[in-house]
């Protein structure tokens, strides 16, 4: 073999230039012809002088020898070897088994056999690259038409298949676009899937994967939901809304949305950017939405549903962050109906007019509603023993913290040498308040002077809970809503559903990477944000039909799964001196194959390619 420089032209363009050739003598007949093996492209990154070296190190590896000697070139020279030698392989081998995505073989079908006679002892296992995640991916992707919702986009093959890599890329190994790149050249099978050479794009083709995707964001939303709701015969009345955010590593100077604020992860020492989601009562993403990091959660709600369209009727169910009095005047002036958390401060709840039901776990919850004597709202009074136990821990442990600061100060009074000027002593008193999380409003506390009136000379509290507040009424939230044809139950079900928000961003942020931000750009994070958005309705097709087929697990067990599942070379020197290549998926174990069996995939993905040199 070797590597031919040759001049050629473009059809589309008319523009000439040099692309490179990994070429082959062969005999035919009385002649010698030059046969074209691998195409290497106009952006061969190997030096002329490492070319020898080069393709005498494909024919090694492709006839299963031994380098004779250590090669005197660079660390660049064999990996580029080994990815040749695998793709002449892919692209000259004999293929048999089923494309990505494609259902498993039915039972009972006649599978040819091809017995050999092999050295089992030159058995060399080579290129492992996993497969597993990147089947069920797919398969998401086709159930719900995603490659042609990108096709009728007008997107280019090659850029659609490194979207495909980037959004799977979050699946499968969560990180940046640097880290995902990595991934597709080193440990993935997706390639192979696709019948794409990752390793061959181009140093910014991820980048331009998400440029595309923001470009067309809007559309893309729309379409996936539409798709998904059409499969899965989703009702679309109720919006969950609710913001998150999440920080960047670094100051991200250039980049207007990182900005310092409220961290979810009590990041404050880094700028935040924040990321909106309404969705549907069955946890899809209806639409995404970039803000600032230092954004006023109630300044978004407008803006939201008017990119969203929803009609009016709708129910929006929201926390207590976005319910400020001009979003609900502004919700009921545009016909919205709405479920949110109260921001009234005092609390109220009455046992003999509650009623009692159970959540989904067992545990009691007594409701008490309320309506308004003009009939335009109503409001849900919740009692949880849980939480009342849960608050009340929270409320002693900061009132223990509380009186031991004041009996600090007391005994500080008592010493010769203590802390006694009314001054600093009220400081100190401001400090232990703002430390304790409110504790102090429980306290009536004097500060008694001496006779100048600059000093004190004891301290005196008395614990006086205020009427209303967690101390008096732990374990009591308030819910209002405007539709007034509910009944309690029925009202405080549908605001549960809230909880699979939370669920939601838990999962974005723990097992699809979107934590930390390691971008700066605007369109950057922006894009690293809307990939993971993606990926997650992904992941909610896959878990919704596993569900239906008893397999609950979160995606990080199926990912671990999945992850064990590689394809791999098998070398063996056969009994004529000649070399046989096998590249197969390994056996799925018995949890990865129940998988499979529930989507009805095969589950040996990529099927069997064989050549012998």
């Amino acid at each position: 073999m070797y590597v031919r420089r040759t001049q050629t032209r473009s059809t589309a363009s008319g523009e000439s230039y040099f692309t490179h050739r990994l070429v082959r003598s062969e005999r035919r007949g009385q002649k010698v012809r030059a046969v074209t093996v691998l195409n290497l492209g106009r952006h061969f990154p190997i030096p002329q002088e490492h070319w020898p070296a080069l393709c005498a190190r494909i024919e090694e590896l492709a006839c299963g020898q031994e380098a004779l000697l250590p090669m005197d070139s660079p660390p660049s020279v064999e990996a580029a070897a080994q990815r040749y030698a695998a793709l002449l392989l892919a692209r000259w081998g004999e293929h048999r088994g089923t494309a990505a995505g494609g259902a498993a073989a039915a039972p009972g079908t006649a599978v040819s056999t091809d017995v050999q006679s092999v050295d089992v002892d030159s058995l060399e296992l080579t290129r492992p690259r996993s497969v597993g995640v990147e089947e069920v991916a797919l398969w998401a992707m086709h159930t719900v038409g995603f490659i042609e919702l990108l096709i009728g986009l007008g997107l280019s093959g090659l850029l659609r298949s490194v979207i495909l890599g980037v959004i799977i890329g979050r699946l499968a190994h969560p990180g940046s676009e640097r880290a995902t790149r990595r991934w597709l050249e080193q440990r993935s099978g997706l390639g192979e899937l696709l019948e794409v050479d990752f390793e061959a794009m181009a140093e910014n083709a991820l980048y331009r994967a998400s440029d595309a995707l923001m470009k067309h964001r809007s559309a893309i939303e729309d379409g996936l939901f539409n798709r998904v709701s059409d499969l899965f015969g989703l009702e679309t009345t109720v919006s969950l809304y609710d913001l998150t955010n999440t920080y960047f590593e670094g100051e991200a100077a250039v980049n207007p949305k990182a900005q310092h604020g409220a961290s979810k992860e009590k990041r404050t020492d880094c700028p935040l950017v924040t990321l909106g989601l309404v969705l549907d009562s069955s946890g899809f993403v209806r639409r995404s939405e970039c803000f600032d990091g230092n954004v006023a959660e109630g300044t978004t709600l407008a803006r939201m549903l008017q990119r969203l369209g929803a009609p009016a009727g709708a129910l929006v169910v929201m926390d207590r962050g976005l319910a400020a009095a001009e979003n609900l005047a502004w919700l009921r002036g545009k016909g919205y109906r709405y479920l949110v958390v109260s921001r009234e401060r005092e609390r109220q709840f009455d046992p003999q007019a509650a009623i009692g039901i159970e959540t989904a776990a067992g545990d009691p919850i007594q409701l008490q509603l309320v309506r308004d004597e003009a009939g335009q709202e109503v409001r849900l009074y919740c009692y949880s023993q849980a939480r009342a136990e849960k608050e009340n821990a929270i409320t002693r442990r900061f009132a223990e913290r509380f009186e031991s600061g004041l009996q600090k100060i007391a005994d500080n009074l008592l010493k010769p040498r203590g802390e006694k000027r009314l001054a600093k002593l009220n400081e100190r008193l401001g400090r232990l308040k703002e430390k304790c999380r409110g504790a102090g409003q429980h306290y009536a506390i004097e500060l008694v002077p001496d006779a100048t009136g600059q000093k004190a000379t004891a301290l005196r509290f008395a614990k006086q809970p205020i009427e209303g507040t967690r101390l008096t009424h732990p374990g009591v939230y308030c819910l209002r809503s405007n539709e007034t044809t509910w009944d309690a139950e029925q009202m405080w079900r549908t605001f549960t559903m809230l909880t699979d928000l939370e669920a939601v961003f838990r999962s974005l942020k723990s097992e699809l990477g979107l934590r930390p931000v390691f971008h700066h750009k605007e369109n950057r994070v922006d894009g690293h944000l809307f990939i993971t958005v993606l990926a997650y309705q992904f992941v909610q097709i896959i878990r919704r039909q596993l569900k239906a087929r008893e397999i609950a697990n979160r995606w990080s067990t199926l990912r671990e799964v999945l992850g064990s599942q590689c394809r791999v070379t098998a070398t063996f020197k056969r009994a004529d001196g000649r070399t046989l290549h096998v590249r197969k998926a390994t056996r799925a174990e018995p949890e990865t194959l129940a998988i499979y069996q529930a989507l009805n995939l095969n589950p040996a993905p990529g099927g069997i390619v064989k050549m012998i040199v």
